[in-house]
């Protein structure tokens, strides 16, 4: 096994610790920001591991399995778990915490159905023979999504108004990865229109 897919291993392995020290509420001191934390380390070795395979020659079809499996089960797991923080992140957000709770559930639907209809859609090129180039659109997307979900985490350990600021960082931040996520998941379709074609 080589160093790339060690790496995506690796992150997958962090996922039940993440998923452990998150719910250590009352438990482990600041729980939620050593939570955030591993999450971001988690979500950098999804473009770590995705540089050395290529600038070393090391992509390998283990690789390309393991990869894109540990991001969206590490990106998944994340949001699932922002669902769970109703009485702790959601509680900053006086007046219109059950407004915004409910507008970040449909979020996160919106989210996962797209990489779901994606995912399949890349199933039908690749048993085609059909190569599509990633999309800086997406990449753009993935970054935003990622550090919104740190930063939501991170706010559920902050008090005051700080705490609440963070928060709103996170909310806006979340609320621009979904809308990058439908405009890109969109124009990934429209510019290979032609997978869905029957030759």
């Amino acid at each position: 096994m080589n160093l790339p897919n060690k790496i995506s291993l690796t992150r997958i392995c962090m996922i039940p610790v993440f998923v452990l020290v998150f719910f250590l509420d009352g438990i482990l001191p600041f729980n939620y920001g050593i939570a955030a934390i591993i999450f971001a380390v988690a979500a950098f070795t999804d473009f770590l591991d995705g540089h050395i395979a290529r600038s070393r020659g090391l992509v390998t079809n283990l690789g390309k399995f393991l990869d894109p499996i540990a991001d969206k089960v590490l990106v998944a797991t994340a949001m699932i778990l922002l669902l769970t923080m109703k009485n702790t992140l959601f509680a900053v957000y006086e007046g219109v915490e059950n407004t915004l709770y409910i507008i970040t559930a449909i979020s996160i639907c919106v989210l996962l159905a797209r990489e779901l209809i994606i995912s399949a859609f890349r199933q039908i090129a690749a048993a085609n023979g059909i190569v599509m180039a990633a999309e800086k659109l997406g990449k753009y997307k993935t970054v935003c999504q990622d550090v919104s979900i740190f930063v939501l985490i991170l706010a559920a350990d902050i008090t005051g108004t700080a705490g609440t600021v963070v928060a709103w960082v996170g909310f806006a931040l979340f609320m621009a990865a979904t809308v990058l996520t439908v405009w890109s998941g969109i124009t990934y379709v429209v510019k290979n229109k032609q997978v869905l074609k029957d030759n």
